[in-house]
């Protein structure tokens, strides 16, 4: 069983009162009603969620939404412990839900929810994709007027091209992947992921490394061209480009990933949060999300010329044609390993 030591404690206490919904909005609700609790990131992607899923699925079925942020595992686990789960539906990683999945997170069992219609590796016994994502190498315009990076071994080339290298402070955000692929390796051959020979390919790059603690922080140090080259997320290379940076992506090699709506263990309404998450995977909704966050639907099927995306959006999604190669995030390895490689990559981090 996996312990997750990384993942802190926080005072339930405290813990509580945020889960029952302080700096969230409540849609009311009697005790006839229906009524779920959906707890996720705050901001404009909490923004995004309410008007694409929330609004449609109340028209529908007249189901009233409270919505709260952050969602955090720590949040979770006081919860299922203390035996007063609050939250229904939770966006957060899907890592949790594989890790702890059946003790603090619920099995799906819903028939609508069936695995056939995800792609293959996205899916686990207690989550399914709500959309998809990649881990996008672009590069700013501004710093690189003659030579420009064309392929992932230039993000490892600080002769050639010199110059910060912003990164998330986080292991699973694609750089491991892309070492590996920079270093020689065939990116059907990636995983499982040979972390010492990672660890080498990417300490050549070390001292041009920025570590940042949070999407925004990327966002900002790109906008302020404190760094030259970035490895972030489909949405925060959207934004970033739309705040300001002249961000050029570079279709070499990128991997993808999932976002995912879990459901605690305990949850109050369990199946109706079921019944949310397959209308939220249905091809009009997804469609509605992708459009407003220019990410991509979770279901092969959807055509993603009927989304309607902006030139914009169009520019860094991974997920069109002739965009060079793209590996799915292997989800059991991370569920497996996270908890190793993070201890291992905050101690190379100060070594």
């Amino acid at each position: 069983m996996k312990t997750y030591k990384f993942l802190t404690t926080i005072a339930a206490a405290a813990l509580l009162v945020s889960a029952c919904g302080v700096g969230g909005d409540s849609g009311g609700g009697g005790a006839d009603e229906k009524a779920l609790t959906w707890a996720s990131t705050g901001g404009q992607f909490q923004e995004d969620e309410k008007n694409a899923l929330q609004v449609p699925f109340t028209t529908k079925t007249g189901t009233k939404f409270t919505n709260i942020s952050p969602a955090e595992q720590a949040q979770v686990r006081t919860m299922v412990k203390s035996g007063k789960t609050i939250w229904d539906l939770a966006n957060m990683s899907w890592i949790y839900a594989g890790a702890y999945c059946g003790e603090l997170f619920e099995k799906l069992d819903n028939p609508a929810l069936d695995r056939s219609k995800f792609p293959p590796g996205t899916t686990g016994d207690c989550f399914v994709p709500t959309y998809r994502y990649a881990n996008i190498f672009s590069y700013n315009a501004d710093l690189y007027p003659d030579d420009k990076p064309t392929k992932i071994d230039d993000f490892f080339d600080t002769k050639k091209f010199p110059g910060k290298r912003v990164v998330y402070d986080y292991p699973k955000a694609g750089l491991f992947e892309a070492a590996l692929v920079a270093d020689g390796v065939a990116p059907d051959k990636v995983y499982p992921l040979d972390l010492d020979r990672a660890f080498k390919k990417i300490d050549t790059i070390k001292d041009s490394l920025v570590f940042a603690p949070s999407y925004g922080a990327i966002q900002q140090m790109m906008v302020d061209k404190q760094a030259s080259m970035v490895l972030t997320v489909t949405a925060r290379t959207i934004v970033s480009a739309q705040s300001g940076a002249n961000l050029v992506p570079v279709w070499d090699f990128n991997t993808t990933d999932i976002g995912a709506l879990v459901i605690p263990k305990g949850a109050p309404h369990k199946e109706l949060a079921q019944e949310m998450l397959a209308f939220v995977t249905e091809p009009e909704q997804s469609i509605a999300y992708a459009k407003l966050t220019g990410t991509a639907p979770s279901r092969p099927e959807i055509d993603l010329n009927s989304v309607g995306y902006t030139d914009e959006q169009k520019k860094y999604n991974a997920f069109l044609p002739d965009r060079g190669r793209t590996l799915e995030q292997d989800k059991q390895w991370w569920i497996d390993n996270t908890d190793a490689l993070v201890k291992r990559w905050t101690s190379w981090k100060v070594g």
